[in-house]
Formats: structure tokens, sequence, C-alpha cells
């Protein structure tokens, strides 16, 4: 007979309270079993080794006692921290909060815990925020980021999820996407249905894979209507760089477009300031359509139609991602879908 049989056993002793924390020793006093009879059923790895019975005996000692296991020595001796880092751009937008929340929530069931990094350098290379990054962290998610931007923090040991990212630049590692391309479809699918053929399109002047997505799609889309016609303009993700880009590009010489796409809520803001500085109204003169479905979306006048990307679902598939990874497993592949929100910032352009 194992040893954790025959300990089973042993007659339930009683266990002394007082002002310490009981330890598995103690559980194992109480409920008259050996410590690794303990392990194993706290551990839930029981079946099959101790009955049913003496796993009802530990549990009840255990609770009895007010016993908690130390994962902090646990997880030390097991060589994991239960921990991971999310690194986004930035803080800034109620985007990668989302995405935060969604991550931490999944990890939190899964018992890991999150710490939330922006990199100081936006997209560009991210600094290791720890002493050694590779021995306070079992894995890392990244949003919107390269793969080789975060050598840092990963080095060649860390499991890696790329959120928004290049499937085909990853270095290996798991991606998990959006359907950004779907998205544009959708937009322009929209847009030409009321009549749209001449666009003018706002892009995020920031150099990243999710905006190239988004410009080559609108594009493609493009092309394959006879009679459209497509104008580009660049703008920081700001308001004030919005508007700058918006009023320049809507100033110079030439027909004027009817429809405008931006590449996010924040650039459509900003755009529509300007379209009032010109004494444009939306929609009657210019269609305006963004990408997020951020709250400012029903804050302005008229609500902005836009592509509902859910960023909460997004965090959750990326830590499922993680997860799956570090248990050697192959994550789920598909990129999430997105959900065109007409509102009424588009309509028919006049000459329709």
């Amino acid at each position: 007979m194992s040893a954790v049989h025959a300990s089973t056993r042993k007659r339930r002793q009683p266990v002394a309270r007082g002002s310490t924390r009981p330890t598995s020793r103690d559980v194992a006093q109480a409920a008259g079993v050996s410590q690794a009879a303990v392990s194993l059923v706290l551990g839930d790895k029981w079946r099959g080794r101790v009955s049913q019975t003496t796993a009802e005996r530990v549990r009840d000692a255990a609770r009895e006692l007010g016993y908690r296991p130390n994962l902090a020595a646990r997880n030390l001796r097991l060589g994991h921290t239960r921990t991971v880092l999310l690194v986004v751009p930035a803080l800034t937008t109620e985007f990668f909060a989302g995405v935060y929340t969604g991550a931490a929530r999944v990890a939190a069931e899964h018992g890991f815990g999150t710490v939330l990094y922006p990199s100081p350098e936006g997209v560009g290379p991210a600094r290791d925020p720890f002493a050694s990054a590779q021995a306070a962290l079992d894995g890392v998610i990244a949003s919107s980021m390269a793969a080789d931007a975060l050598t840092a923090i990963r080095g060649d040991q860390l499991p890696l999820v790329m959120l928004d990212s290049d499937p085909s630049g990853s270095l290996g590692a798991a991606t998990v996407n959006l359907d950004i391309a779907d998205g544009i479809r959708q937009i322009t699918e929209h847009l030409l249905s009321l009549g749209h053929r001449h666009f003018l399109h706002l892009a995020a002047d920031v150099p990243s894979w999710t905006f190239d997505v988004r410009a080559r799609e609108l594009t493609t889309r493009l092309e394959a209507v006879p009679g459209t016609t497509l104008r580009t303009t660049h703008a920081p993700i700001s308001i004030e760089g919005a508007l700058t880009a918006t009023r320049t590009a809507l100033s110079a010489p030439g027909p004027r477009p009817t429809a405008l796409v931006c590449d996010d809520d924040k650039l459509a803001a900003g755009a529509y300031k300007a379209l009032r500085r010109l004494g444009l109204r939306v929609p009657d003169d210019i269609s305006v359509t963004g990408l997020d479905d951020l709250a400012l979306a029903t804050a302005i006048d008229p609500e902005l139609t836009t592509v509902r990307l859910d960023a909460e679902l997004f965090g959750e598939h990326g830590m499922r991602a993680l997860l799956a990874v570090l248990e050697g497993r192959t994550p789920d592949a598909g990129d999430i879908p997105v959900q065109l929100v007409v509102r009424g910032s588009t309509a028919p352009p006049r000459s329709s």
C-alpha cells in the first residue's frame, strides 16, 4: 500500500488554533492524513490516488482551519510566477483599456495576474519594465506592435502572443486579430450603396500593420468599382492633427470628396471640427465614417457611423491564446468578427 493510502487510515487529530497561519502540516494532522495527501487534494490531483472520503476530509479540515496555500512558494518551486505582461502602445485610449479588462478577466479565472505596461516608445521597441522580465513573467501579450519590438522584454524565452499584428511577421509567435479588412469592406460597401464615388481617406500617421491593412483594403475595394476616386491624407491620431489634415485636404483644388473614411473615431472627431470650420455639414455635404466605436462616437453630433471593435473580447481571446501556448496547445484560429454600426453621419451624396 502506498504511503499516501496508508496515511489515510490515521485517526483525525485535533489541532490547536493559534494566531499563526495554519500550514499544510496542520491540515494533515487535523485530517489524519499525510502532507502528501493534503498536497494532492488541494492541488486537485487526488483522483485515483486517495479516496473521495479522504479528499472531503482534507477539504473540510482546510476550511475549518482557514488554510490558504502559499501560492508564492508553490510557484517558485514550479518555476512559474503565474504573471502575464500585457504591452500596449499607450494608455490614453479607451480601446486598450478594454483589451486589458478582457485579458485580466480571463487571466484571473485561471489564477494568473496581469501586469499592464504601456511602451514608452509607442509602436517602437519596448523597454524591459523589470530588471529581469524572464524571471518575473510566464508570458507576454503585445497589442498593435511588431514582434521584434519586444526583444528587450521577451528575449528568446518567454511565450508570446501578438494582438492586431501581422501574422507573417510575428517571428513564430501566435497572433490574434480582429477582422479589420472586413470592417473596411463593410464601410466601403455601405458608402458605395449610398451612391458615393469620391472618397477621402484620413489615414493614421502610424507605422503599424493594422493601419496598412485599412489603407490596402480600401484601395482594393474602390479600384474594383468603375468611376470611383480616392485621395489619402495622413494625420497623427489626435483631434488637432485630424482637424489640420482634413482642413488642408478639403481646401485643396479639385472636386470635393463626398465621403470621408477615417482610420479611427478620434480622427473622425477631429474631422468633424474641420468640416464645421469650413462651413460643411455632416452628412449633408460630406459623409464621415470612423472605426472602433469608442464612447465619443455617440457623443458627437450627428452620431458617427463606425465599425465596432469589441476590445474586451479581443483581450479575452488574446489571453486564452497565451494560456493555450503555456499549456502546449495550438490557439484557436480565425479573426474576431467586427460589425458596422450605421448612425447619422452617413447619407447619400447630394448628387444622388
